[in-house]
């Protein structure tokens, strides 16, 4: 019988603490990028706070399925990361219980959140998708708010241009004015020029009242009644106060959202099955229709004049005939005729053929977009699941909480799920993809990254262990340590300074001897390197003596020596032989010869280094020898 364990209430305790707080981190994050998108429409509208309220609740809606996931994979690594770092992980796995029993209680909080999500998706967000893009129809369809420049004409009055040289903003007065009045008709082409004004708007906020003071006005005579009229090119009026009425819709209307029944994201799983089935219906009769009318223009003969019957049955009769000759028959005239006609024709049948492929293509990308729609509710969904499995075992693994290291992993996994999810998108909506690949593209790239760490974690692996890393891209690109040997506190055994003394001389001749018949300066034998390799084992012997003598002199005293073993490189015993152990790998190095002339360009640097750290190790055994016999001296003398 399942029974719920304190270990499961202490972590689902844990994870669902920090899943509120990143939720809503996460949703004030994508409001504020989806914000900035439409950010155009909401500036100079003067819109009320009401419509405001209404705009960033639809908005916050509409995005509480993309915070999930996202939320999911940050809490779940700040959770398991927290317990890492606090040794409570270790305390959990030292009881026997594995990590996946450990990842539970959280699996089914995340297939809860799964499910809730597709809920949501199907329910909640098609309606608040609807209402937020009928709002912002409206927005967009909204007059500005009336706020004159100085200095520059303001176009944001319908067919007027309105310029303003000062203003007084306490009294709403505006002086130097000159406006453009820029419809075709009798009444509206004018200049005005007036030295002050006042612009206020009437109580219905459906006009503007424009009171001007000691001005003129000039007005184009483009009627009808007077065109034919030289005499009087234009009307010059000179004022001292005048009303123009001007029309300026400063209020909010919601917008008809018969428009929006195309909109795929405002629809439930069950409507966009409905609404492909009615659009693949009426589509399809349109494309039979299309194919009727090409069998009737493409594969038969339309119906010929009765003049043209007799021309007709001749041509038939013959079995075969030259169009040019018939064409080089007619006259000038008639072959001018036909070649205006057929281009005609042409011209028709092209115009005809593309506004049936406009109508075809548009039908298509309707239903893609529904399809792809259908699609994303379980993808979405299916993504709350995908990022636990990313976030719980990256915790496990490089065990650090905080929001430092698991913010930076979350909005790297984020961003690499965002691009191939909104590329596919993209691909998909085009028709270059199929639908279904396109929407499973990000799912299928994360989903082995999930199997690939939750494997990592479970096993305990060091697959983010930086050392690991660091030691491999040394090795590639030939850097070593430095070695590092220090004077010990306490000695237990003192070195045996005259057996080192002469190993060290014994060193000192096999190092001249390897140098000597390795030839270390010229260039390796590429045959021998990838396809004939033969194991060196001299040099492995020859540091491991030399690294006996360093580990026994370091129990000196003398500070003379400790300097000089300070002085022996870490020597690289293989590098300089052959790129890899194993000999298919070499062989398939040298097929490669990119790889191949990097890794022979490498292992002759490794020879010319190997040459140089034999050198120094000549000089430093010197160095030592006779600091070894000057000691020697020195006890002797004492004695």
């Amino acid at each position: 019988m399942f029974r719920i364990k304190k270990l499961d209430l202490f972590i689902s305790r844990q994870f669902l603490l920090l899943f509120v707080a990143t939720f809503f981190v996460c949703q004030f994050v994508l409001m504020m990028q989806f914000l900035w998108r439409y950010v155009d429409e909401l500036i100079g509208k003067g819109l009320s706070m009401d419509v405001m309220a209404q705009f960033f609740w639809y908005m916050s809606l509409m995005l509480v399925p993309q915070a999930l996931p996202l939320a999911i994979l940050l809490s779940s690594l700040i959770t398991f990361g927290n317990l890492g770092e606090s040794s409570e992980l270790t305390a959990i796995k030292a009881a026997g219980i594995s990590l996946m029993q450990a990842f539970r209680s959280l699996v089914v909080l995340s297939l809860l959140i799964m499910a809730g999500s597709f809920y949501f998706q199907n329910v909640v967000g098609p309606d608040a998708n609807m209402s937020f893009t009928q709002l912002l129809l409206s927005m967009k369809q909204k007059s500005p708010e009336l706020e004159i420049p100085e200095g520059i004409f303001y176009d944001g009055i319908p067919n007027t241009n309105l310029y303003v040289q000062k203003k007084d903003a306490r009294t709403g007065m505006l002086y130097g004015m000159m406006i453009y009045r820029l419809s075709g008709s009798y009444e509206d082409a004018a200049i005005i020029v007036a030295d002050s004004g006042m612009l206020q708007s009437t109580a219905e906020k459906k006009h503007l009242v424009l009171t001007l003071y000691n001005g003129e006005w000039f007005e184009n005579m483009r009627s009808q009644n007077i065109s034919g009229s030289a005499a009087v090119p234009y009307r010059h009026e000179t004022f001292a106060s005048k009303k123009i009425v001007l029309d300026f819709d400063a209020d909010f209307n919601m917008a008809d959202a018969g428009a929006l029944s195309n909109n795929a994201r405002g629809k439930s799983l069950a409507q966009i099955r409905h609404d492909v089935d009615s659009i693949d219906e009426k589509f399809d009769s349109l494309g039979y229709h299309y194919y009727n009318d090409a069998k009737v223009i493409y594969f038969h003969h339309r119906p010929l004049p009765a003049k043209d019957s007799l021309r007709a049955l001749q041509m038939a009769a013959t079995k075969s005939f030259n169009i040019d000759t018939v064409f080089n028959r007619l006259s000038p005239e008639q072959k001018q005729r036909t070649m205006t006609e057929a281009l005609s024709r042409v011209k028709m049948a092209v115009a005809d053929t593309e506004f049936k492929a406009l109508i075809t293509s548009d039908g298509d990308k309707v239903i893609r977009q529904h399809n792809i729609e259908a699609i994303n509710k379980f993808t979405l969904a299916f993504s709350c699941l995908l990022f636990f499995f990313i976030g719980a075992p990256l915790g496990a693994i490089i065990r650090k909480g905080g929001l430092g290291i698991p913010v930076i992993i979350s909005v790297l996994v984020f961003i690499v799920y965002y691009i191939f999810d909104n590329a596919g998108y993209r691909m998909a909506r085009g028709g270059m993809w199929a639908v279904w690949f396109g929407k499973g593209i990000a799912t299928a790239v994360l989903a082995p990254v999930a199997v690939f760490f939750t494997y990592k974690a479970n096993n305990d692996s060091v697959v983010f262990n930086m050392d690991l890393y660091r030691n491999v891209v040394r090795k590639m690109l030939g850097l070593r340590l430095k070695r590092n040997v220090v004077a010990k506190e306490v000695v237990i055994e003192t070195p045996h300074y005259a057996d080192d003394a002469v190993a060290l001389n014994r060193i000192t001749q096999e190092t001249e001897a390897y140098a000597h018949a390795h030839k270390l300066l010229r260039m390796p034998n590429p045959v021998k390197v990838f396809f004939k390799y033969a194991p060196d084992h001299e040099i492995e012997r020859i540091s491991e003596e030399m690294e006996l003598v360093i580990d026994d002199l370091s129990n000196t005293r003398d500070r003379l020596i400790l300097t000089e073993l300070n002085h022996y490189p870490v020597v690289s015993v293989k590098a300089h032989t052959r790129p890899f152990e194993r000999k298919w790998m070499n062989i398939v190095a040298a097929v490669v010869v990119p790889v191949g002339l990097f890794l022979y360009l490498r292992m002759w640097r490794f020879r010319l280094r190997l040459m140089k750290d034999l050198r120094t190790i000549r000089q430093t055994n010197e160095a030592i020898v006779g600091r070894i016999a000057q000691m020697e001296e020195e006890r002797r003398a004492r004695q």
